[in-house]
């Protein structure tokens, strides 16, 4: 677990700074055989509108995070997963919300990818070719490349 926390755009002003709380969030990485993995654009009306990230979403109430990134896949681009391999977690703070993303990687699923929220996706390799990436995601595509390197 990376205990430092991400500060994303440092120089924009934070909202309730002082009593925002962690909003937990469950992300997945989807790995193909091939190795490619998959990144979808944030859809217009959300903070970072266009940026390039891992799918998920924030936990409900009495969710784990593997019920949650189930969930929240199914929703917004009509996959179902097998059971997601816990990762990592990061903490970013971004100017709109202080959040605590949950990383798991994903190998197995069904169905076919349904872009439910107008959303765009690639499959994609290091280095990724599209543009702009979320900063959330940033650590990912390092922790990707340094396992690469490592084998």
């Amino acid at each position: 677990m990376n205990r430092q926390i991400l500060v994303a755009d440092a120089s924009a002003p934070r909202f309730e700074a002082h009593s925002r709380s962690v909003v937990d969030v469950a992300v997945g990485v989807l790995v193909r055989a091939d190795g490619r993995f998959l990144l979808t654009s944030r859809p217009e009306g959300k903070p970072y509108a266009g940026y390039w990230e891992f799918p998920g979403g924030k936990l409900e109430v009495g969710e784990s995070v593997e019920q949650a990134l189930a969930r929240e896949l199914h929703e917004e681009i009509g996959l179902d997963i097998a059971i997601p391999q816990r990762w990592r977690e990061q903490m970013v703070d971004y100017p709109h919300a202080l959040v605590r993303l949950h990383f798991c990687k994903v190998f197995a699923w069904s169905g076919v990818l349904q872009m439910r929220e107008q959303q765009s996706f690639s499959w994609e390799l290091l280095p990724v070719q599209v543009q702009p990436v979320l900063p959330g995601a940033l650590p990912v595509l390092q922790w990707l490349a340094d396992e690469a390197a490592a084998q």
